[in-house]
Protein backbone atom coordinates (compact mmCIF):
# COMPACT_ATOMS: atom_id res chain seq x y z
CA UNK A 1 0.00 0.00 0.00
CA UNK A 2 1.20 3.52 -0.79
CA UNK A 3 1.00 5.13 2.66
CA UNK A 4 0.64 8.89 3.06
CA UNK A 5 2.49 8.40 6.35
CA UNK A 6 4.28 5.05 6.86
CA UNK A 7 4.95 3.67 10.31
CA UNK A 8 8.72 4.00 9.88
CA UNK A 9 11.17 5.08 7.21
CA UNK A 10 14.93 5.12 6.71
CA UNK A 11 17.21 8.13 6.76
CA UNK A 12 19.42 6.70 4.02
CA UNK A 13 21.26 8.72 1.40
CA UNK A 14 24.41 8.96 -0.62
CA UNK A 15 26.49 8.34 2.53
CA UNK A 16 25.10 4.82 2.93
CA UNK A 17 25.46 4.12 -0.79
CA UNK A 18 29.12 5.17 -0.75
CA UNK A 19 29.77 3.16 2.42
CA UNK A 20 28.49 -0.04 0.81
CA UNK A 21 30.30 0.65 -2.48
CA UNK A 22 33.53 1.18 -0.57
CA UNK A 23 33.20 -2.30 0.94
CA UNK A 24 32.43 -3.84 -2.45
CA UNK A 25 35.49 -2.17 -3.95
CA UNK A 26 37.64 -3.45 -1.11
CA UNK A 27 36.70 -7.04 -2.05
CA UNK A 28 36.58 -8.04 1.63
CA UNK A 29 32.97 -8.78 2.58
CA UNK A 30 33.20 -10.87 5.73
CA UNK A 31 33.75 -9.51 9.25
CA UNK A 32 36.88 -7.38 9.09
CA UNK A 33 38.24 -3.87 9.39
CA UNK A 34 34.95 -2.03 8.84
CA UNK A 35 33.31 -4.18 11.50
CA UNK A 36 36.12 -3.31 13.88
CA UNK A 37 35.61 0.38 13.13
CA UNK A 38 31.87 0.05 13.82
CA UNK A 39 32.57 -1.69 17.12
CA UNK A 40 35.14 0.92 18.14
CA UNK A 41 32.83 3.82 17.35
CA UNK A 42 29.86 2.21 19.11
CA UNK A 43 31.96 1.52 22.19
CA UNK A 44 33.06 5.17 22.18
CA UNK A 45 29.45 6.37 21.90
CA UNK A 46 28.37 4.31 24.90
CA UNK A 47 31.55 4.41 26.96
CA UNK A 48 31.68 0.62 27.00
CA UNK A 49 34.99 -1.25 27.18
CA UNK A 50 33.95 -4.01 24.76
CA UNK A 51 31.55 -4.04 21.78
CA UNK A 52 30.83 -6.99 19.49
CA UNK A 53 28.81 -6.62 16.30
CA UNK A 54 26.51 -9.55 15.49
CA UNK A 55 23.92 -10.45 12.88
CA UNK A 56 20.89 -9.48 14.98
CA UNK A 57 19.75 -8.65 18.51
CA UNK A 58 18.34 -12.12 19.15
CA UNK A 59 21.85 -13.48 18.79
CA UNK A 60 23.12 -10.68 21.03
CA UNK A 61 20.68 -11.73 23.76
CA UNK A 62 21.56 -15.40 23.31
CA UNK A 63 25.28 -14.65 23.60
CA UNK A 64 24.64 -12.57 26.71
CA UNK A 65 22.79 -15.45 28.35
CA UNK A 66 25.50 -17.94 27.40
CA UNK A 67 28.27 -15.68 28.65
CA UNK A 68 26.54 -15.47 32.03
CA UNK A 69 26.34 -19.26 32.25
CA UNK A 70 22.55 -19.44 32.00
CA UNK A 71 21.32 -22.92 31.18
CA UNK A 72 19.01 -25.80 32.00
CA UNK A 73 17.41 -25.51 35.43
CA UNK A 74 17.83 -21.73 35.58
CA UNK A 75 15.19 -19.03 35.35
CA UNK A 76 15.47 -15.50 33.95
CA UNK A 77 12.98 -12.76 34.76
CA UNK A 78 11.82 -10.85 31.67
CA UNK A 79 9.06 -8.41 30.70
CA UNK A 80 6.16 -9.73 28.65
CA UNK A 81 5.52 -6.42 26.88
CA UNK A 82 8.39 -6.79 24.44
CA UNK A 83 9.25 -8.56 21.20
CA UNK A 84 9.25 -12.33 21.62
CA UNK A 85 13.02 -12.59 21.02
CA UNK A 86 13.64 -11.22 24.53
CA UNK A 87 12.19 -14.43 25.97
CA UNK A 88 13.14 -16.79 23.15
CA UNK A 89 16.85 -16.10 23.65
CA UNK A 90 16.59 -17.39 27.22
CA UNK A 91 14.83 -20.56 26.14
CA UNK A 92 17.57 -21.27 23.58
CA UNK A 93 19.91 -21.93 26.52
CA UNK A 94 17.58 -24.52 28.07
CA UNK A 95 16.54 -22.13 30.85
CA UNK A 96 13.02 -20.87 31.61
CA UNK A 97 11.53 -17.40 31.84
CA UNK A 98 9.37 -15.77 34.49
CA UNK A 99 7.35 -12.77 33.36
CA UNK A 100 7.21 -9.56 35.39
CA UNK A 101 4.53 -6.89 35.01
CA UNK A 102 5.10 -3.30 33.86
CA UNK A 103 4.85 -0.10 35.88
CA UNK A 104 1.47 0.85 34.37
CA UNK A 105 -0.17 2.86 31.58
CA UNK A 106 2.08 5.90 32.10
CA UNK A 107 5.32 3.89 32.08
CA UNK A 108 5.44 0.75 29.94
CA UNK A 109 8.74 -0.56 31.32
CA UNK A 110 9.28 -3.40 33.78
CA UNK A 111 8.37 -2.74 37.44
CA UNK A 112 11.28 -3.32 39.87
CA UNK A 113 8.83 -4.47 42.56
CA UNK A 114 7.41 -7.05 40.16
CA UNK A 115 10.92 -8.27 39.36
CA UNK A 116 11.51 -8.91 43.05
CA UNK A 117 8.17 -10.70 43.35
CA UNK A 118 9.25 -13.16 40.63
CA UNK A 119 12.61 -14.11 42.16
CA UNK A 120 12.98 -17.77 43.10
CA UNK A 121 15.96 -19.93 44.13
CA UNK A 122 16.34 -20.77 40.42
CA UNK A 123 16.62 -17.14 39.26
CA UNK A 124 19.91 -16.62 37.42
CA UNK A 125 19.45 -13.18 35.81
CA UNK A 126 17.08 -10.38 34.92
CA UNK A 127 16.47 -8.95 31.45
CA UNK A 128 15.04 -5.43 31.20
CA UNK A 129 13.84 -3.77 28.00
CA UNK A 130 13.86 -0.01 27.47
CA UNK A 131 10.44 0.11 25.82
CA UNK A 132 10.14 2.71 23.08
CA UNK A 133 13.60 3.96 23.92
CA UNK A 134 12.51 5.19 27.36
CA UNK A 135 14.81 4.14 30.22
CA UNK A 136 13.70 1.57 32.76
CA UNK A 137 14.08 2.48 36.43
CA UNK A 138 17.68 1.39 36.38
CA UNK A 139 18.76 2.72 39.77
CA UNK A 140 16.08 0.68 41.52
CA UNK A 141 16.67 -2.35 39.31
CA UNK A 142 20.44 -2.32 39.85
CA UNK A 143 19.98 -1.95 43.63
CA UNK A 144 17.59 -4.90 43.60
CA UNK A 145 20.00 -6.94 41.46
CA UNK A 146 22.86 -6.21 43.86
CA UNK A 147 20.70 -7.21 46.82
CA UNK A 148 19.96 -10.59 45.26
CA UNK A 149 23.32 -11.00 43.48
CA UNK A 150 21.70 -11.20 40.04
CA UNK A 151 23.26 -9.97 36.78
CA UNK A 152 21.16 -7.68 34.61
CA UNK A 153 20.98 -7.92 30.83
CA UNK A 154 19.66 -4.83 29.05
CA UNK A 155 17.59 -5.28 25.90
CA UNK A 156 18.45 -1.98 24.24
CA UNK A 157 16.82 -2.76 20.88
CA UNK A 158 14.76 0.45 21.13
CA UNK A 159 17.37 2.68 22.71
CA UNK A 160 20.67 3.24 20.86
CA UNK A 161 21.93 6.66 21.84
CA UNK A 162 19.75 6.76 24.95
CA UNK A 163 21.17 7.87 28.30
CA UNK A 164 20.11 7.98 31.93
CA UNK A 165 21.96 10.21 34.41
CA UNK A 166 24.68 10.68 31.80
CA UNK A 167 25.24 6.94 31.45
CA UNK A 168 24.45 5.15 28.19
CA UNK A 169 21.59 2.70 28.16
CA UNK A 170 23.17 -0.70 27.60
CA UNK A 171 25.99 -0.04 30.09
CA UNK A 172 24.01 -0.14 33.34
CA UNK A 173 23.73 -3.92 33.43
CA UNK A 174 26.32 -6.64 32.99
CA UNK A 175 25.58 -6.90 29.24
CA UNK A 176 23.71 -4.67 26.77
CA UNK A 177 22.11 -5.98 23.58
CA UNK A 178 21.18 -3.73 20.64
CA UNK A 179 19.18 -4.19 17.43
CA UNK A 180 19.84 -2.57 14.06
CA UNK A 181 16.74 -3.94 12.29
CA UNK A 182 15.26 -1.93 9.43
CA UNK A 183 12.90 0.15 11.58
CA UNK A 184 15.37 0.93 14.36
CA UNK A 185 16.97 4.28 15.20
CA UNK A 186 20.23 2.96 13.76
CA UNK A 187 19.45 0.61 10.89
CA UNK A 188 21.61 -1.85 8.98
CA UNK A 189 18.72 -4.06 7.75
CA UNK A 190 19.66 -6.82 10.15
CA UNK A 191 22.33 -6.50 12.79
CA UNK A 192 23.05 -6.07 16.46
CA UNK A 193 25.68 -5.27 19.06
CA UNK A 194 26.69 -6.74 22.43
CA UNK A 195 28.29 -4.49 25.05
CA UNK A 196 30.05 -5.35 28.29
CA UNK A 197 32.67 -3.86 30.59
CA UNK A 198 33.67 -7.29 31.92
CA UNK A 199 36.71 -8.92 30.35
CA UNK A 200 35.65 -12.48 31.21
CA UNK A 201 32.26 -11.99 29.56
CA UNK A 202 33.90 -10.30 26.57
CA UNK A 203 36.17 -13.32 26.11
CA UNK A 204 33.21 -15.72 26.08
CA UNK A 205 31.17 -13.53 23.74
CA UNK A 206 34.09 -13.11 21.33
CA UNK A 207 34.66 -16.86 21.12
CA UNK A 208 31.04 -17.92 20.80
CA UNK A 209 30.23 -15.31 18.18
CA UNK A 210 32.42 -17.17 15.69
CA UNK A 211 32.35 -20.94 16.20
CA UNK A 212 34.51 -20.92 19.34
CA UNK A 213 37.56 -20.24 17.15
CA UNK A 214 40.74 -18.70 18.56
CA UNK A 215 41.41 -16.64 15.43
CA UNK A 216 39.23 -15.25 12.67
CA UNK A 217 39.49 -15.38 8.89
CA UNK A 218 40.39 -11.68 8.91
CA UNK A 219 43.25 -12.32 11.36
CA UNK A 220 44.69 -14.87 8.97
CA UNK A 221 44.06 -12.59 5.98
CA UNK A 222 46.11 -9.89 7.72
CA UNK A 223 48.87 -12.34 8.59
CA UNK A 224 48.23 -12.11 12.33
CA UNK A 225 47.55 -15.86 12.57
CA UNK A 226 48.07 -18.95 10.41
CA UNK A 227 45.79 -21.48 12.06
CA UNK A 228 43.17 -21.72 14.79
CA UNK A 229 41.82 -23.94 17.50
CA UNK A 230 38.18 -24.42 18.55
CA UNK A 231 37.99 -24.12 22.33
CA UNK A 232 34.25 -23.70 22.92
CA UNK A 233 30.91 -24.57 21.33
CA UNK A 234 30.32 -21.43 19.31
CA UNK A 235 27.93 -20.12 16.68
CA UNK A 236 28.04 -18.22 13.42
CA UNK A 237 26.67 -14.94 14.78
CA UNK A 238 28.98 -12.64 12.83
CA UNK A 239 27.94 -9.50 11.00
CA UNK A 240 29.30 -8.75 7.51
CA UNK A 241 31.25 -5.73 6.28
CA UNK A 242 28.34 -4.37 4.21
CA UNK A 243 26.06 -4.01 7.20
CA UNK A 244 28.90 -2.78 9.40
CA UNK A 245 29.55 -0.04 6.84
CA UNK A 246 25.90 0.98 7.02
CA UNK A 247 26.26 1.03 10.80
CA UNK A 248 29.26 3.38 10.68
CA UNK A 249 27.34 5.72 8.40
CA UNK A 250 24.18 5.59 10.51
CA UNK A 251 26.13 6.29 13.70
CA UNK A 252 27.00 9.73 12.32
CA UNK A 253 23.28 10.54 12.11
CA UNK A 254 22.12 8.95 15.36
CA UNK A 255 22.24 11.95 17.70
CA UNK A 256 20.62 14.28 15.18
CA UNK A 257 17.92 11.76 14.34
CA UNK A 258 17.18 10.97 17.98
CA UNK A 259 16.79 14.70 18.60
CA UNK A 260 14.32 14.91 15.71
CA UNK A 261 12.41 11.93 17.13
CA UNK A 262 12.27 13.79 20.45
CA UNK A 263 10.81 16.89 18.81
CA UNK A 264 8.23 14.83 16.93
CA UNK A 265 7.26 12.95 20.08
CA UNK A 266 6.74 16.15 22.02
CA UNK A 267 4.67 17.54 19.13
CA UNK A 268 2.47 14.43 19.28
CA UNK A 269 2.07 14.73 23.04
CA UNK A 270 1.00 18.36 22.70
CA UNK A 271 -1.40 17.74 19.80
CA UNK A 272 -3.04 14.65 21.31
CA UNK A 273 -3.42 16.02 24.82
CA UNK A 274 -7.06 16.40 25.78
CA UNK A 275 -8.37 13.78 23.33
CA UNK A 276 -8.89 11.19 26.05
CA UNK A 277 -6.05 8.95 24.89
CA UNK A 278 -3.23 7.68 27.08
CA UNK A 279 0.22 9.09 26.31
CA UNK A 280 2.78 6.80 27.95
CA UNK A 281 5.97 8.45 29.26
CA UNK A 282 4.64 11.98 28.66
CA UNK A 283 4.46 12.51 32.44
CA UNK A 284 7.31 10.20 33.45
CA UNK A 285 10.00 11.06 30.89
CA UNK A 286 13.43 10.65 32.44
CA UNK A 287 17.00 10.71 31.22
CA UNK A 288 17.66 11.12 27.52
CA UNK A 289 15.39 8.65 25.68
CA UNK A 290 15.94 7.62 22.08
CA UNK A 291 12.21 7.90 21.18
CA UNK A 292 12.11 4.79 19.03
CA UNK A 293 8.33 4.43 18.68
CA UNK A 294 5.26 6.47 19.63
CA UNK A 295 2.81 4.40 21.70
CA UNK A 296 -0.70 5.70 22.36
CA UNK A 297 -3.41 4.09 24.51
CA UNK A 298 -6.98 4.18 23.24
CA UNK A 299 -9.80 5.02 25.65
CA UNK A 300 -11.31 2.02 27.43
CA UNK A 301 -13.88 0.27 25.26
CA UNK A 302 -12.58 1.60 21.93
CA UNK A 303 -12.63 -0.89 19.07
CA UNK A 304 -8.91 -0.99 18.25
CA UNK A 305 -9.27 -2.82 14.96
CA UNK A 306 -11.86 -0.34 13.71
CA UNK A 307 -9.65 2.55 14.83
CA UNK A 308 -6.59 1.16 13.02
CA UNK A 309 -8.70 0.48 9.91
CA UNK A 310 -9.81 4.12 10.02
CA UNK A 311 -6.16 5.21 10.12
CA UNK A 312 -5.40 2.89 7.22
CA UNK A 313 -8.25 4.35 5.18
CA UNK A 314 -6.68 7.78 5.75
CA UNK A 315 -3.32 6.47 4.49
CA UNK A 316 -1.77 6.29 7.96
CA UNK A 317 0.10 3.12 8.88
CA UNK A 318 -0.05 1.97 12.50
CA UNK A 319 1.01 -1.06 14.52
CA UNK A 320 0.83 -2.71 17.95
CA UNK A 321 3.77 -2.96 20.39
CA UNK A 322 3.22 -5.59 21.63
CA UNK A 323 1.00 -8.55 22.10
CA UNK A 324 2.33 -9.80 25.46
CA UNK A 325 4.61 -12.81 25.11
CA UNK A 326 2.80 -14.78 27.83
CA UNK A 327 -0.40 -14.74 25.72
CA UNK A 328 1.14 -16.45 22.70
CA UNK A 329 0.10 -20.05 22.09
CA UNK A 330 3.60 -21.49 22.52
CA UNK A 331 4.16 -19.77 25.85
CA UNK A 332 0.70 -20.66 27.14
CA UNK A 333 1.31 -24.30 26.24
CA UNK A 334 4.66 -24.18 28.00
CA UNK A 335 3.72 -22.22 31.13
CA UNK A 336 -0.08 -22.19 31.25
CA UNK A 337 -2.29 -19.17 31.80
CA UNK A 338 -0.57 -16.32 33.62
CA UNK A 339 -1.85 -13.03 34.95
CA UNK A 340 -0.03 -9.74 34.38
CA UNK A 341 -2.93 -7.32 34.78
CA UNK A 342 -1.11 -4.08 33.97
CA UNK A 343 0.58 -5.53 30.91
CA UNK A 344 -2.66 -7.04 29.66
CA UNK A 345 -4.67 -3.87 30.23
CA UNK A 346 -2.20 -1.72 28.33
CA UNK A 347 -1.67 -4.25 25.53
CA UNK A 348 -5.35 -4.31 24.55
CA UNK A 349 -5.40 -0.51 24.12
CA UNK A 350 -1.97 0.27 22.65
CA UNK A 351 -1.59 1.61 19.10
CA UNK A 352 1.75 2.71 17.68
CA UNK A 353 1.65 5.81 15.49
CA UNK A 354 4.23 6.70 12.80
CA UNK A 355 7.55 8.07 14.02
CA UNK A 356 10.80 8.46 12.07
CA UNK A 357 13.42 11.21 11.74
CA UNK A 358 12.53 12.27 8.18
CA UNK A 359 8.87 12.73 9.16
CA UNK A 360 7.59 16.26 8.54
CA UNK A 361 5.49 18.52 10.73
CA UNK A 362 2.72 18.33 8.12
CA UNK A 363 2.73 14.54 8.40
CA UNK A 364 2.29 14.86 12.17
CA UNK A 365 -0.79 16.99 11.49
CA UNK A 366 -2.15 14.36 9.08
CA UNK A 367 -1.73 11.64 11.70
CA UNK A 368 -3.34 13.72 14.46
CA UNK A 369 -6.35 14.54 12.27
CA UNK A 370 -6.71 10.85 11.40
CA UNK A 371 -6.57 9.96 15.11
CA UNK A 372 -9.34 12.47 15.86
CA UNK A 373 -11.44 11.07 13.05
CA UNK A 374 -10.85 7.51 14.20
CA UNK A 375 -11.85 8.33 17.77
CA UNK A 376 -15.05 10.06 16.68
CA UNK A 377 -16.33 7.44 14.25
Amino acid sequence: MDWRVPLADLDYGIEEEEAVLSVLRSRWLTMGGVTQEFETQFAALTGSKFAFAVSNATEALHLACLALGIGAGDEVIVPSLTFVATANAVLYTGADVRFADIMGPDELTIDPAEIERQITPRTKAVIVMHYGGFPCRMKEIMALAAKHNLPVIEDVAHAPGGFLDGRALGTWGRVGCFSFFSNKNLSTGEGGMVLTDHEDLAHRIRLRRSHGMTSLTYDRHKGHAFSYDVVDLGYNYRIDELRAALGVSQLKKLERNNNRRRDLTHAYWCALDGLGVGLPFSQTEQGQPSYHIFPMLLPEGTNRQAFMESLRDSGIQSSIHYRPIHTFTYYQQRYGQQSLPRTESVATREVTLPLYPTMTDDQIKLVVEAVKQGLNQ
